[in-house]
């Protein structure tokens, strides 16, 4: 379960996997959002963070997931004054 679920590792988990699998994906999938399921490995594209979100949950409904945004280093940004 997610309250279960130790983010930090996920988070660092996660980064590491997706720096390994970025430049494969950022041939096909550039300015697209992942969803990647640490354990496994497997991940989920999509053209926004939810629909990578919902890919993931149909095959992983009770995991906690890393997102990411391909070609980029952070998936939002936010300005202001």
């Amino acid at each position: 379960m997610a309250s279960e679920v130790d983010i930090r590792k996920i988070g660092a988990k996660g980064r590491e996997l997706f720096k390994k699998i970025s430049e494969e994906l950022q041939r096909d999938y550039r300015g697209k959002f992942v969803a990647i399921e640490v354990d496994s490995g497997d991940y989920f594209v999509g053209d926004t963070s939810v629909e990578a979100s919902k890919k993931a949950r149909k095959k992983y409904p009770d995991k906690v997931f890393f997102q990411g945004k391909i070609g980029y280093r952070a998936a939002v940004s936010f300005k202001g004054r």
